[in-house]
């Protein structure tokens, strides 16, 4: 089973977000900020962080630079309410796998995600 880890300060998005992917058949946890997300990788890893852009305290870019300087094979959906054209060139020049806008479609997701799993399949094999 897929582990995935919200990071989101948005407490609903980030609540229905984590109950859409449950149902899914993920094993799915969700902090609010980049710190804990942090403090969760260095505990449990994850094969893949849906993370908002637009965050207090730490904006979902600077955690991107640090979830990738930990964390190199950890695959990276960034999504955004707000983004535009820079955020995301950011975004995929730091090594996000794909930027989505809020709110984000399930549809949308379960193709993305399926992507970023199949992909991790053949590079384990």
């Amino acid at each position: 089973m897929e582990k995935v880890l919200i990071v989101d300060d948005e407490e609903n998005a980030r609540i229905g977000l984590k109950k859409l992917l449950s149902r899914e058949g993920y094993q799915v946890a969700a902090v609010s900020n980049g710190f804990e997300a942090l403090e969760h990788l260095d505990q449990d890893s994850v094969d893949l962080v849906i993370t908002d852009i637009n965050m207090p305290e730490m904006n979902g870019l600077v955690f991107l630079r640090e979830l990738i300087r930990s964390f190199p094979t950890t695959s990276v959906i960034m999504v955004t309410a707000y983004g535009g054209v820079e955020s995301y060139l950011e975004a995929m020049n730091l090594g996000a796998f794909e930027y989505l806008n809020k709110p984000v479609k399930l549809d949308e997701l379960r193709a993305v995600m399926n992507r970023i799993f199949n992909r991790n399949l053949r590079h384990a094999n």
